[in-house]
């Protein structure tokens, strides 16, 4: 078996964790003596111990001599657990195969510096790309200390997101809306526009079994929330943050009364600024952030260059007409030169419907 094999494998456990290690990166670790795996383990929760330690607690014979192939750098420093290096030493590995460099400050090359000033045998960049592919939310948030933004929308083929009466229900099929659950069990947060919760009145929970619901945020710069939406009358099960410009005190209260957050952040030229609502948002921990909205929200986020990803479900269906809406408002570009270009973009078939992901680069 070769290196990549190994690291393969790694990166199978690492997905296990996602979602629920947020706001830390997702890693797995696999074991190797003489050509036998003796010992797996990824990083699961939150606060949890971190996949190497995982892997050698999971060991039926003594690891000492093994390899151990890791998708991300070890952790060097003291956190809410000890340092990875530390066991890693002290275990008698004599070899570790790395994926992707940590490029948080408090490890970034000083985990690799310490195992091999220990003694042990370190090899770097082996399947980087796909290690720093699962990473790209913790990777992006310890550079900018904001959320990784993927803004979502289904269309007709058309490019319409609802017929000329506004009636959107439902544009894809049902392994389509399933796949969008599997989202929102992966990101931290959800946001949709105060127009969304007006005409849909949605729940914004997850419905993955055994996954866990994101943290809704409403972007409504009036507070016209309705106090019998579904979002307020389950805020205490779920968490809900409104953000305002509003400084209606009464409001507010009757809305915090109810168990939502509400956080008050300055108006632009366009509306409520979304980079000062992001940015609130990665004080508050969150590492990534889903939105949902219609084509107000996600034209003022793409005008302001905040989206990281987007994912397309395209159904085969022509709803035709000149007032039907389409995903994406705002200002756009000028000129087609100016487009936003979706890299590593991908392509699958859920049912009926098709899935294009990509990157915007």
């Amino acid at each position: 078996m070769t290196d990549s094999h190994y690291m393969i494998r790694a990166l199978e456990l690492a997905q296990r964790g996602g979602g629920w290690v947020n706001p830390n990166p997702q890693v797995g670790a696999v074991l190797v003596k003489e050509g036998r795996v003796i010992g797996e383990g990824y990083h699961a929760r939150f606060g949890g111990p971190h996949a190497e330690r995982v892997a050698l607690d999971s060991c039926e014979e003594s690891p000492k001599g093994a390899t151990l192939y890791v998708t991300l750098e070890p952790c060097c420093h003291e956190g809410k657990t000890p340092p990875c290096t530390e066991a890693i030493i002290e275990s008698g590995i004599c070899k570790v195969v790395i994926g992707s460099d940590d490029p948080n400050p408090l490890v970034a090359g000083g985990g690799v510096e310490l195992l091999r000033s220990a003694g042990l045998e370190v090899l770097t960049g082996v399947c980087k790309e796909e290690c720093d592919r699962i990473n790209r939310i913790f990777f992006h948030c310890i550079k900018n200390e904001t959320p990784y933004v993927l803004a979502k929308y289904a269309m007709t083929a058309d490019g319409k997101i609802a017929t000329h009466t506004g009636a959107s229900r439902w544009i894809t099929g049902k392994e389509a809306r399933s796949d969008v659950h599997k989202l929102r069990d992966r990101y931290a947060a959800i946001m949709v526009g105060i127009n969304t919760v007006l005409a849909d009145d949605p729940l914004l929970t997850c419905r993955v079994q055994g996954g866990k619901n994101p943290l809704r945020v409403i972007v409504d710069s009036k507070l016209r929330t309705p106090l019998d939406s579904q979002v307020v009358q389950t805020a205490l099960e779920v968490p809900t943050l409104i953000a305002t410009t509003s400084d209606d005190l009464e409001r507010r209260q009757q809305l915090e009364e109810r168990g939502l957050g509400v956080v008050v952040l300055p108006q632009t030229a366009s509306g409520l600024d979304l980079a000062s609502l992001l940015w609130a948002l990665g004080q508050r921990g969150i590492d990534s952030v889903l939105i949902e909205g219609g084509p107000t929200l996600l034209g003022s986020a793409f005008d302001e260059q905040l989206v990281q990803a987007v994912c397309i479900y395209l159904a085969p269906k022509i709803f035709g007409g000149s007032s039907a809406p389409s995903p994406i408002a705002g200002r756009g570009v000028g000129i087609p030169d100016e487009s936003i270009i979706l890299g590593n973009a991908t392509v699958r078939s859920l049912g009926e419907d098709i899935c294009i992901e990509g990157e915007v680069g």
